[in-house]
């Protein structure tokens, strides 16, 4: 490996800085973005036996809002419950609008690098074509030079599209689960409105375990 990053050359070197950056990035939203992290089955349920047995309590708006994003878009809206629909609805797109905003953190990050990696890896392209340009002299041409430029050429472009591929792919992943969350604390919410304004009474009730 070692071998590989001398043949290469000083261009490798924000590549590999960027590779190192992609990889904790994907890891870190691997972790973050799970299912039973953001939109926990069963919550929406659980909150609505506790609203419509106790009523809207302070330890039921904290709890929701500790437990997950979909917690803190639901303790938004019961928090406005006895206002209109249309303030409670306000309220939920607001918190909704910033556990979004959380839930897509770094992945602009992730898209830029998936993005300039390639350029990243033209630019020691064009690098190591200066090089070989460099070998040419009037008594002929450096042999040496010419291998090194060869070598900071390919192993540059190379390494900038194995960075760029799975950073787009991964990055294309999570925008994905995040419009879905998004999608389904959206329908979450809307439920729970239609519930605290007596529109809705349909809404099973959460599971016992045995």
């Amino acid at each position: 490996m070692f071998a590989i990053i001398q043949a290469a050359g000083w261009p490798i070197w924000p590549l590999l800085i960027a590779s190192i950056i992609a990889v904790a990035l994907i890891i870190e939203r691997l972790i973050m973005l799970r299912k039973d992290r953001i939109v926990p089955n069963g919550l929406l349920g659980k909150a609505v036996a506790i609203y419509e047995k106790q009523g809207i309590t302070e330890e039921l708006i904290v709890k929701l809002g500790q437990d997950s994003p979909l917690g803190q878009v639901l303790a938004a809206g019961l928090r406005n419950a006895k206002s209109s629909r249309y303030v409670m609805k306000e309220s939920i797109e607001e918190a909704g609008r910033a556990v979004t905003h959380e839930l897509e953190r770094f992945l602009t990050t992730l898209g830029t690098i998936a993005s300039i990696s390639p350029l990243m890896g033209l630019f020691g392209t064009v690098v190591g074509m200066i090089e070989i340009f460099g070998s040419q002299a009037p008594t002929g041409t450096n042999p040496q030079v010419l291998a090194h430029g060869i070598s900071v050429a390919l192993y540059n472009t190379g390494f900038g599209l194995v960075i760029a591929i799975p950073a787009t792919i991964f990055f294309r992943h999570f925008r994905g689960k995040v419009e879905s969350f998004v999608v389904e604390m959206e329908q979450q919410a809307s439920k729970l409105v239609d519930i605290v304004h007596g529109e809705r009474h349909d809404y099973p009730a959460p599971e016992t375990q045995s």
